[in-house]
């Protein structure tokens, strides 16, 4: 018998429902937090935005993309998501960016946004959680977890540069050896 996996984009109910238990469960913190996407955000800080608050982090995903134009499906273990947040005035924000990759096949230099799996939604947001009660909450880290782009997904295949967005903006952090 077959089960059916639903694919959430990062702007689903889901994510919105995971940031308003938040304050409950997630963070433990009580502060309401708001999530927001930027497809233009990078990880420079400007000293404006050092002042008031911003940090960075990243955080690496499972996830399946669909070319628009041949409609080719493919998996990636290195889905590269970037999220900017801060803690300011008894309220957090967090702007978040997916990166996406190009079809193999077009090789048109369009990158197509990732779609995710509840889990890996759910991974990601435990993650930017910790991050999270770490740098405005001050709590220590006890998950054993290293932060940033580590996965702990095996890769499979090489690592293709010329189709990762977040490797043509210098934020993909894969070994060359890896590289195709």
């Amino acid at each position: 018998m077959y089960q059916t996996i639903e694919i959430y984009s990062l702007g689903s109910v889901l994510v919105d429902a995971h940031l308003q238990r938040a304050g409950d469960s997630g963070l433990g913190c009580g502060d309401p937090w708001a999530l927001s996407f930027s497809y233009k955000q990078t990880d420079k800080l400007s000293k404006k935005d050092i002042k008031r608050g911003l940090k960075v982090f990243f955080h690496c995903a499972y996830a399946n993309f669909q070319c628009a134009s041949c409609r080719r499906i493919w998996p990636s273990v290195r889905v590269v998501l970037l999220f900017r947040y801060r803690l300011r005035g008894g309220k957090g924000t967090v702007i978040m960016r997916p990166f996406g990759q190009a079809c193999r096949r077009c090789q048109d230099d369009n990158f197509h946004l990732p779609g995710f799996y509840k889990d890996e939604v759910k991974q990601a947001l435990l993650r930017l959680f910790t991050e999270i009660r770490k740098n405005c909450y001050g709590e220590e880290d006890d998950s054993g977890e290293s932060s940033g782009l580590g996965t702990t997904k095996v890769r499979s295949k090489p690592h293709e540069k010329t189709l990762c967005e977040a490797c043509h903006m210098g934020f993909c952090s894969q070994d060359d050896q890896d590289d195709k």
